[in-house]
């Protein structure tokens, strides 16, 4: 049971930017400002980033809780931290982006957050090999972000 517990705990955390983010998810004044902007082709609808988005997160908690289930002696606080951080710069992206409409900020915060990304998944490659294949698809996905975001910048 106390396994199960931790599976939520870990989800539940993984799912924290999220949540933050949709403080400042466009809506009233801050969905104009994100409409009004001219974007790349290649974006998506927004119903896409409510399906993706969820996954990953799931993905990303999967594979925090086999960090901390795994019984290796390789010390795992590295992990945490960069695994903390990286989540963090996922919510401050949000914030730069959609909350103060800085759009090179929010690249800034990008660059930063992909790269704590491939820290964090050399970091979880140490430990658990699953947990790092499961922020693969995380990291692609930040990587079409980064496209979108840099675009954005470039477009208007």
């Amino acid at each position: 049971m106390k396994k199960f517990w931790l599976f939520v705990l870990a989800v539940v955390i993984s799912f924290l930017p999220g949540l933050i983010g949709l403080i400042f998810s466009p809506s009233g004044a801050s969905d104009l400002w994100y409409n009004a902007l001219n974007k790349p082709f290649l974006t998506p609808d927004g119903w896409v980033f409510a399906v993706v988005w969820p996954i990953l997160y799931f993905l990303l908690g999967v594979a925090l809780y086999l960090i901390i289930v795994d019984k290796t002696r390789y010390s795992k606080a590295k992990s945490y931290g960069l695994f903390a951080v990286h989540m963090a710069l996922n919510a401050l992206w949000t914030y730069f982006f959609f909350g103060l409409n800085l759009i090179g900020g929010g690249l800034i915060v990008l660059v930063l957050l992909i790269a704590f990304t491939i820290w964090m998944m050399r970091a979880f490659s140490q430990i658990s090999r699953a947990a790092y294949y499961l922020v693969w698809p995380y990291l692609i996905w930040l990587l079409f972000a980064l496209y979108l975001n840099g675009s954005v910048l470039f477009l208007n």
